[in-house]
């Protein structure tokens, strides 16, 4: 099919910032390309559109064709547009970027033009070379997901769909950075509206020492802005 246009023509692409707790760190899934340009260093999942199809549906066949990850369990939002001339060689190419977010990390296989996909810490990741404006697009999806900690529910989509209090505030520390005072978390978390609520279970404590922890889940799986911020001041 030949296209003529009285404008430049560009291309569309998407990029894919997937982020899950590994090994308590935050890890995003990233690939190694397996073509020119930027052959072997590390980039995000991602794409051309194809010209009869969605932006989520082309986020949804990238993540899967270069990783085999699958979009059914995970929460998926557009992070934000990255269109700088020169952000790749090969034309002009305007990026269309979401941020995932998954419970559970699946191991990865590597699919389309990747030659290796893997769960790589975020730490490592902002200090070394990766292909493109994935760097940036990478700092900026970690930012708006710590930041969304804040004022939304997004930290029950880190845990599975029953969890503890400390599990919940652990995803608060890893992804933030920082650690958290036991006790005013809870009492933040228990006081805050729509947020949580008690399934009437309780799990044994690590070791078997102390009190067993009692087991709550989402009041809704959906991601909705908390009624009181939980801030990282």
């Amino acid at each position: 099919m030949v296209f003529t246009s009285d404008y430049p023509i560009f291309s569309v692409t998407v990029d894919m910032v997937a982020l899950s707790i590994v090994e308590d760190e935050l890890a995003a899934l990233v690939v190694r390309r397996g073509d020119e340009p930027f052959l072997g260093q590390w980039a995000l999942p991602g794409g051309f559109v194809d010209i009869d199809e969605d932006l989520l549906a082309a986020a949804q066949r990238e993540l899967f064709e270069e990783t085999g990850v699958r979009s059914g369990d995970l929460v998926l939002e557009q992070l934000r547009t990255y269109g700088a001339p020169g952000r790749d060689p090969r034309g002009r190419m305007v990026s269309v970027a979401h941020l995932a977010v998954l419970a559970e990390a699946p191991s990865p296989t590597a699919g389309s033009d990747a030659s290796h996909a893997e769960w790589v810490p975020v730490p490592a990741l902002l200090e070394a070379e990766m292909a493109f404006d994935h760097h940036r697009i990478l700092a900026d999806g970690v930012e708006r997901a710590r930041s969304k900690l804040e004022y939304t529910t997004l930290a029950t989509a880190f845990v599975s769909e029953r969890f503890t209090l400390s599990e919940l505030r652990h995803v608060y520390e890893v992804v933030w950075g920082r650690e958290l005072d036991p006790g005013n978390f809870q009492r933040k978390v228990r006081h805050t509206e729509d947020f949580v609520e008690p399934t009437g279970e309780t799990w044994p404590s690590p070791g078997g020492r102390g009190r067993p922890a009692a087991v709550h889940r989402a009041q809704s799986r959906e991601i909705r802005a908390l009624a009181t911020p939980i801030t990282r001041g």
